[in-house]
């Protein structure tokens, strides 16, 4: 009451999305997510009232861990992790009803036994309830924790109902097509396509939301958001952070895998798709797919549309760090990039010669992430250059992190005698609206999932269109090696042929 009090525009708002009773199964429950992000979602859950009222939470992993241990490891990730402080009262209606089952995910008998364990909770409360599996674990997993789950039985559970078993699968979703394409076949063995929520925590995030009420919601935006009205548009996912201790694993995927065919790409389908005919799930992820399969095959090599660097050493935060080459883990002829940069062009009748320029890296000027509509400049004869006027463009921008809101960059008249014009920037934020404790991400994906909503996750045929349009880039930089590899200065906004990119169509990339 108190929250609604000091922020009344959350007046009014439901507090209930009508999950049935539900089990939540955490493949990799001792793992860094489960910790960060998962734990803390479930509990913020709970003090938002918004889990059923037999709810029930299970850690699945090969450590043994007994029940009062992973209670206490709940515990301390709620209190070192969690957007709330830790209530004793909150957690008091959790941590009874929070177990774990050990076991090896390549361990038919240990399914079993979590078969066994489920059941025993329906006995308990005299009812049935739906199981969500949620697979937070390396890839090299998924597949025996799928298989297992089928031949178990759990895949099946309650099939046909409302509460039928459903199963949450983490990024990365393979690493090239072919990969992809086996996941999914492994999947559709076992789950039907309407069980099956693969997350990306992007379309969890308030502004990504956003996007999509902006777009359909304004009368002002909708009927300008076109090849007539824009002139390009700016994606940017960028870090602060370097690979750190995670250059094993970064050797292998690289910024193209890591970041532009996942998150980068789920923000161009929300800003260039088609309005779909209702926000029905499967009618938003339609116009999703169609207009990454409207994206033209990329051009490779010299002048192409695609440019890759590594770090080199620099200075962020006024401080010296190494470059990429000189982490720990990484081989000194290392292939790997960690900026990407991609230009691209939509073939259908709303985005024709409008292009798009995506882009990611790590060890950049700062750490934000940001959709940028840049639209063309009005017709210079009244507010010209000769007149001594220099318009900006009209600019939208949506930033996703750290600062989520958007803003608009207009021109308008400097005080004075005479007519002088400048740019300003009109901006909201979510923080100063509605507070700065909104919901995480995981939050709004997990709530989701258990009320059978999958709007905000990827079907199967979208993450295998994405993957078809980077699969030849990958193999192309792996037989090139480093040839081609450009390189910038930690602390910068990335490189020579990143600009390079953009010049060629006479634009340039915007400063978040």
């Amino acid at each position: 009451m108190a929250e609604s009090l000091r922020h009344p525009f959350l007046q009014g708002l439901s507090k209930h999305r009508g999950a049935p009773p539900t089990v939540v199964v955490i493949f990799g429950a001792s793992g860094d997510l489960t910790a960060r992000k998962l734990i803390p979602a479930v509990y913020n859950l709970a003090h938002d009232n918004l889990l059923p009222a037999d709810f029930y939470l299970v850690g699945y992993g090969r450590k043994p861990i007994p029940d009062d241990e992973f209670r206490t490891l709940a515990t301390d990730a709620i209190k070192e992790f969690s957007r709330r402080e830790m209530s004793p009262e909150v957690w008091a209606r959790i941590a009874p009803r929070t177990s774990y089952v050990a076991g090896g995910y390549d361990d038919k008998p240990a399914f079993d036994r979590l078969a066994a364990h489920i059941a025993d909770i329906e006995k308990k409360i005299g009812r049935e309830v739906q199981v969500l599996f949620y697979i937070s674990t390396p890839p090299s997993v998924f597949a025996p924790i799928l298989l297992n789950l089928g031949a178990s039985g759990l895949a099946g559970k309650h099939l046909g109902k409302s509460h039928h078993a459903k199963v949450i699968i983490e990024k990365p979703f393979g690493k090239d097509l072919t990969s992809a394409r086996e996941l999914n076949v492994t999947i559709r063995s076992v789950f039907e396509e309407y069980q099956v929520y693969r997350i990306d925590h992007y379309l969890g995030k308030e502004t990504v939301q956003d996007l999509l009420v902006q777009r359909f919601a304004n009368a002002i935006f909708e009927p300008l958001w076109n090849r007539n009205f824009i002139d390009s548009v700016q994606i940017t996912v960028a870090e602060e952070v370097g690979v750190g201790t995670r250059g094993g694993y970064y050797e292998q995927s690289g910024c193209l895998r890591d970041m532009i065919q996942n998150h980068t790409m789920q923000l161009l389908a929300l800003t260039a798709m088609e309005p779909p005919v209702s926000m029905d799930a499967e009618a938003v992820r339609d116009e999703k797919v169609k207009v990454l399969k409207a994206i033209q095959p990329l051009v490779l090599g010299p002048n192409g549309d695609v440019a890759r660097a590594q770090y080199a050493a620099g200075m962020m935060a006024g401080k010296s760090v190494p470059g990429y080459l000189q982490e720990g883990g990484i081989a000194p002829e290392s292939g790997t990039e960690t900026y990407a940069a991609i230009r691209l062009s939509i073939n259908n009748w709303r985005w024709q010669g409008v292009p798009f320029y995506l882009r990611s890296g790590k060890r950049m000027a700062r750490r934000v992430s940001e959709i940028a509509i840049n639209f063309k400049r009005p017709p210079g004869t009244l507010f010209s250059k000769d007149g001594g006027f220099d318009l900006a463009a009209n600019t939208l921008s949506f930033q996703i992190q750290p600062d989520e809101g958007l803003s608009l960059i207009v021109n308008t008249k400097i005080p004075g005698l005479e007519t002088r014009t400048q740019p300003v920037k009109m901006s909201f934020r979510y923080a100063t609206t509605f507070g700065s404790n909104t919901p995480e991400a995981y939050e709004r994906l997990v709530l989701d999932a258990m009320i059978g909503d999958g709007t905000l996750f990827i079907r199967g045929d979208e993450a295998e269109t994405s993957w078809g349009l980077y699969t030849p880039v990958l193999d192309h930089w792996k037989a090139e090696g480093r040839k081609g590899m450009d390189s910038y200065a930690a602390g910068s906004w990335g490189p020579p042929s990143g600009d390079a990119l953009l010049m060629k169509s006479g634009h340039q990339w915007r400063q978040p």
